[in-house]
């Protein structure tokens, strides 16, 4: 076990568990639903494992679902990502911290 934990922190590719990723432009949904934080910058709000994700992530997609056209006003207006992409972003990122909570989250910018 412990030759196998020094392999994968040699390797940072092998030692990733997902990626996820979504254009900047669908900043300012993610801000008025509560997320922009959250998904890219967790680490300025303390988030630093999958599990204290979740129910932010949670509470986020519930609101996109109940008032999808307050959301869709924030569709970029270059086209480049809109309200579906944003909600079946947030749904993968749920999806795959539930399956790994105790993964380390971690935003590139």
């Amino acid at each position: 076990m412990e030759e196998e934990l020094e392999r994968l922190e040699d390797n940072y590719e092998d030692a990733r568990l997902a990626s996820h990723n979504v254009t900047h432009n669908l900043n300012k949904m993610a801000e008025a639903v509560g997320l922009y934080k959250a998904l890219w910058s967790p680490e300025e709000i303390c988030i630093t494992s999958a599990s204290q994700m979740i129910a932010p992530l949670e509470k986020a997609i519930k609101e996109l679902e109940n008032d999808p056209e307050k959301y869709k006003a924030y569709n970029p207006s270059n086209g480049w990502g809109n309200y579906d992409i944003f909600v079946s972003f947030c749904k993968s990122v749920l999806h795959t911290c539930r399956e790994h909570p105790d993964a380390v989250i971690e935003a590139a910018g």
